[in-house]
């Protein structure tokens, strides 16, 4: 196995490590879910990086990239809905465009053919992270917050629009991510 298919599989791990961080109480383990988020999030970026500067792409890492993170965003999701921090309905919406695109590249894979994840799958991406980061901000501050001097319901009422509306944009360019990709996939299914 590969370095870049190693930072893959490594994330896997980082996920499973973030959610026995998540679900943790204190402020000191909603840092280190947040530390642990960003490392995930950066061994997303380098082993693409690796694999396209060393020529050590490989249908294992093109398969198995998406899949750990989906694993990453989807388990922090729904710890978030969880938490009650995001509405479930936004997390359904997430998780059907992922098991629907799952799905294709696994009959992709029937045929002999591996997709890859395209241009529209990364701003997805990278909007599901950010969405993420904002969410973990919220946990930290309101967790920092409190052990100093309380909460506020004003402060949280901002927070929570704050974090909708990047949610909304989170779901929006997921959903238009997942239909772009089964639409220039289209042939794949028309061939049954």
């Amino acid at each position: 196995m590969n370095l870049a298919n190693k930072l893959t599989v490594s994330r896997v791990f980082l996920t499973i490590l973030f959610i026995f961080f998540i679900r943790q109480e204190s402020l000191t383990f909603a840092v280190l879910a947040t530390a642990t988020f960003m490392l995930a999030s950066l061994t997303d970026y380098y082993d693409g990086y690796i694999a396209r500067k060393y020529n050590l792409v490989s249908d294992f890492g093109k398969l198995m990239d998406p899949i750990a993170d989906k694993f990453l965003m989807l388990a922090a999701f729904l710890a978030f809905v969880r938490m009650n921090i995001v509405g479930d309905w936004m997390v359904v919406l997430i998780l059907g465009r992922e098991i629907i695109i799952t799905g294709l590249r696994i009959f992709a894979l029937s045929k002999q053919k591996v997709l890859a994840a395209e241009k529209g799958g990364k701003h997805k991406t990278v909007s599901q992270v950010a969405a993420i980061f904002i969410i973990l901000g919220f946990i930290i501050f309101k967790r920092s917050v409190t052990i100093i001097s309380g909460w506020s319901e004003d402060v949280e009422f901002w927070w929570k629009v704050g974090i909708n509306v990047s949610m909304l944009v989170t779901v929006a360019l997921t959903l238009i991510s997942g239909i772009s990709y089964v639409w220039r996939n289209r042939h794949l299914i028309k061939t049954q």
